[in-house]
């Protein structure tokens, strides 16, 4: 089980917090045929199946992890509308339904949720069980930061949605893109590293936008509280985990997952929903929020 920090607790109980979920938590969902959303190396080979030429050069980026290269290269192999309709496959035409652990993020509570993923799973959850009350907005959206003082609950899709594909951040054009166009949105990103703590849950820290954001947040405000990352004991170092305090001001939360089943995370979710719920009441006693 996770053993969660006190200051963490207290964070999430504030809506202080903003909760980064990834692909990992996707993963968990299943279709009525049984598939599961892919990763994003799992759909850059399953796009790669429809490439003609220079496949074996592609996949030895995909060996090497440089996905947004290889992303490119088979964006440009294939054509936009191919592209697309591959996206629409893996990520929508599906009907992936939510799973227990959307349920136990959204009791967390969080005012603010950002998701690189392009599927539609955990939004679609949040508004049926909201009644809708639940706005999303995306990066590409002028009014997004108008939303972050508001009293709303917000989930902000970082790379974009599945139901507008011209606006999915895939490729390494499009991050640097992105960047220029919507410098606004990643200002925003820099911002809440300083105001809120980030709590990174079922991804990666390879995105080059999240990444330059911690890096930034802690050469410039040395001495800061830290961030968390949640990830499983068997796939991580201890010297990267040294590196990401010492580099990002990142903590590592670990939990066992020997079964592969990622079951002790689940179950460390559960006991943290109950940990933020008394520390709400105690905070509703004291009103020192």
């Amino acid at each position: 089980m996770i053993q969660w920090p006190d200051d963490l607790i207290m964070d999430i109980a504030r809506r202080t917090c903003v909760l980064y979920i990834g692909a990992g938590i996707s993963a968990n969902s299943e279709a009525p045929d049984g598939s599961k959303p892919p990763t994003w190396k799992e759909f850059l080979s399953k796009a790669l199946k429809n490439v003609k030429k220079d496949k074996d050069f592609i996949q030895q980026l995909l060996d090497e992890n440089d996905m947004l290269t290889a992303c490119e290269i088979i964006m440009e192999k294939l054509g936009t509308h191919e592209f697309h309709n591959i996206a629409h496959d893996c990520f929508r035409r599906p009907g992936y339904k939510p799973a227990e652990i959307h349920e136990v993020i959204y009791n967390l509570d969080s005012r603010l949720v950002i998701s690189p993923n392009v599927d539609k799973i955990y939004e679609q959850y949040a508004q049926t069980t909201s009644s809708s009350t639940v706005v999303i907005k995306k990066y590409s959206e002028y009014d997004t930061p108008n939303f972050i003082r508001s009293q709303d609950r917000i989930i902000l899709k970082a790379h974009g949605s599945i139901d507008t594909p011209h606006e999915m951040i895939f490729s390494k054009h499009q991050y640097n893109e992105a960047r220029y166009k919507y410098s606004s949105f990643y200002k925003l990103l820099d911002s809440l590293a300083l105001t809120h703590t980030y709590i990174f849950i079922g991804c990666g820290l390879n995105d080059p936008d999240i990444k330059l954001t911690l890096e930034n947040y802690n050469f410039c405000f040395p001495g800061c509280r830290p961030h968390y990352f949640i990830t499983s004991k068997q796939s991580i170092n201890e010297c990267i985990s040294k590196s990401l305090l010492q580099n990002c001001n990142v903590q590592v939360l670990s939990y066992d997952n020997d079964d592969r089943t990622h079951r002790d995370l689940l179950l460390s979710l559960h006991e943290l929903v109950k940990k933020v719920e008394q520390a709400r009441e105690q905070l509703s006693g004291t009103q020192n929020w």
